[in-house]
């Protein structure tokens, strides 16, 4: 006998990755050479005091036991810290700052906390497949604003306010943008807040990639009022090569940290001491580090333009992040059918930009995720 599956599962599928890493990982174990550029996880090692940091502290006393919901203050004043000096944002750690076990938890402990069945929910279209899953598992509403290259991948607030927004609570965003690395102005973030106020919504900026080849890192919590409206998420796992370390943030008024703990403390019983001190201490890292790691993805990113040179795709030079988002040249066809082609004939696994939503048909995405001499033996592929 097979007990049926809630329905909330009926709109709901896996996510791509889990299900493609299954075919690419049978490809690799059929003796297929696969060079993996589809996976945005950093190949590159934390700081090795970092690990220093962890391992010291599994002899402290409370090492193995169950920790605060609301992280040790070491490492909320660490994070306060950090978003004063990189982003100018003064917040109090004990009451608006919440540690997370990496940001894709936060987006279902934010959904749980706020949204209703029938609530309705703006979503970026190309944007991370997971806002739009997480929204229906909690029996809320995906309503796509559509992003386009002409106006820098930004929401078009004209078409906006055609749509009836009365049943909208919440609005994802996500600058610097994944895929498209478009980054956002001061500007863009005070537009986003003003619409965010007129509209009774609750904006969340999903902020893990603004020291991955961005000049100018920014939080929409520098933003006068923006507290108001406005709760950002933030991790590790980019910023410092910790992804599997699943260290994340979130950030805001404290009303907010509050109603999103409420959900958090039921599901969980806080994160492993360890990591904490761990993240705690690579949260202390300084210029040197943000340089040297994107002198790295520079020189990768030089190399895979050549490689999206071969492939005939055209892309933004100015885009932030450890990805390339590059449009295929006329005549390429569906982009999914496009990478399986590469996969099969070439072992070179891309991401179609159709799985980010109906704006990222005709686009591939590159990962820099990879060694300067795989996405050579890439480009000798081609």
């Amino acid at each position: 006998m097979i007990i049926e599956s809630a329905k909330r599962l009926n709109q709901t599928s896996e996510y791509y990755f889990s299900r493609k890493l299954k075919e690419v990982r049978a490809l690799a174990a059929a003796g297929k050479p696969i060079i993996n550029m589809g996976i945005g996880s950093p190949d590159l090692p934390p700081p090795p005091h970092v690990i220093d940091a962890l391992t010291k502290s599994l002899v402290d006393g409370p090492a193995h036991q169950y920790q605060s919901y609301k992280g040790l203050p070491e490492l909320t004043k660490a994070m306060a810290d950090f978003y004063e000096a990189r982003y100018g944002v003064r917040l109090d750690n004990e009451n608006e700052i919440l540690p997370l076990m990496g940001s894709k938890e936060g987006i279902m402990h934010i959904s749980m906390a706020f949204l209703n069945p029938g609530d309705e929910v703006l979503i970026p279209n190309p944007g991370y497949p997971t806002y739009t899953s997480v929204t229906r598992l909690v029996e809320a509403e995906p309503v796509y604003y559509n992003l386009d290259a002409s106006n820098n991948w930004m929401p078009d607030y004209e078409a906006l306010s055609k749509k009836d927004l009365s049943k909208v609570k919440l609005m994802w965003v996500n600058y610097p943008h994944m895929p498209t690395g478009a980054k956002a102005t001061t500007k863009d973030f005070e537009d986003l807040v003003a619409f965010a106020k007129a509209n009774s919504i609750l904006l969340v900026n999903d902020n893990p990639y603004s020291f991955i080849l961005n000049e100018n890192p920014q939080s929409i919590l520098s933003i006068p009022g923006a507290k108001e409206v406005a709760i950002e998420l933030n991790s590790l796992s980019k910023s410092f090569n910790m992804s599997g370390w699943r260290v994340g943030m979130l950030l805001g008024s404290s009303e907010y940290i509050n109603t999103v703990l409420t959900v958090k403390s039921n599901m969980d019983s806080g994160m492993f001491y360890g990591i904490q001190k761990g993240a705690a201490a690579v949260l202390k890292e300084g210029e040197k580090w943000f340089n040297e790691l994107n002198q790295v993805y520079k020189s990768r990113r030089e190399h895979m333009w050549k490689l999206a040179d071969l492939l005939g795709c055209t892309y933004d030079k100015n885009a932030a992040g450890m990805f390339i988002w590059a449009k295929l040249p006329e005549g390429a066809g569906d982009a999914e059918a496009f990478i399986d082609d590469i996969l099969l004939n070439k072992s070179v696994f891309l991401t179609p930009g159709s799985i980010f939503g109906s704006q990222g048909a005709g686009y591939i995405r590159f990962s820099l995720c990879v060694t300067e001499d795989k996405i050579k033996e890439a480009i000798g592929r081609f």
